[in-house]
C-alpha cells in the first residue's frame, strides 16, 4: 500500500490508540534547515489527517486560481530560454506553435559580448578543449594533460597521434603569451 514503511516497529502516536504507527505524517514541512519532523499514525488516524490538508489554506482566491492553471509553475525562465538582457522571459503568446518553444527561433537577437582573446586564442582554447573562462592555471594543466596522453613515449611509439600533439603544443605556445592571462 502507498506511503506504509516497511517494518515500522512504533505504535500510532494519537494517545490511547494501540495500532501499529506504519504511515509517515508530517508535523513540520521539510525547508532549508532540515528534512522536516515526521510522527508514525496507523492507517485510520493518517486518514483523518489526510482529511484535514489543505494546499490552499492561507490563499486568496486569485492565488488560487493562478494555482490551478494548467502551466502553473512554467512561467519561470529556464537556462535554454533565460535571456542576459533586460528582456522579459517568453511567455506562451511568444510562440506560434509548440515547436518555436523548442527550436528556439523566439530568440532576440542580442549582442555578442566582446571576447578578451583573439580569435586565434579562442580556436587554440578549443585545443586544448578549454571555454573563454579558463585561466593560465587551468591551460597549463590542461596542456600537461594532452602532452602525456598523446606523446610517443606514452603510446608505444605509436606515432599516430603526432599531428594532434603538435596542435597542442602550438596552441599552448600561443596561449602562454597571450595578453588576456597579463
Amino acid at each position: 500500500m502507498h506511503g506504509r514503511v516497511e517494518g515500522a516497529r512504533d505504535r500510532c502516536a494519537v494517545p490511547g490508540c494501540d495500532q501499529p504507527g506504519e504511515f509517515k505524517a508530517p508535523l513540520q514541512a521539510a525547508n532549508f534547515d532540515g528534512p522536516g519532523t515526521w510522527r508514525f499514525l496507523c492507517l485510520e488516524h493518517v486518514r483523518m489527517h489526510n482529511a484535514k490538508y489543505n494546499y490552499f489554506d492561507g490563499m486568496s482566491a486569485e492565488e488560487i486560481a493562478e494555482a490551478q492553471t494548467p502551466y502553473a509553475g512554467w512561467e519561470r525562465a529556464t537556462r535554454a530560454f533565460a535571456h542576459a538582457g533586460s528582456d522579459p522571459a517568453p511567455s506562451w503568446s511568444d510562440f506560434a506553435d509548440p515547436l518555436d518553444a523548442i527550436s528556439g527561433r523566439f530568440r532576440r537577437s542580442q549582442p555578442q559580448a566582446a571576447s578578451r582573446f583573439t580569435k586565434g586564442e579562442q580556436r587554440a582554447l578549443s585545443v586544448l578543449g578549454l571555454g573563454e573562462d579558463a585561466d593560465l592555471k587551468s591551460v597549463r594543466s590542461r596542456y600537461s594533460r594532452l602532452v602525456r596522453r598523446f606523446h610517443p613515449d606514452r603510446n608505444g611509439g605509436d606515432r599516430s597521434h603526432e599531428a594532434r600533439l603538435g596542435e597542442v603544443i602550438e596552441a599552448y605556445q600561443l596561449l602562454r603569451k597571450s595578453v588576456a592571462f597579463a
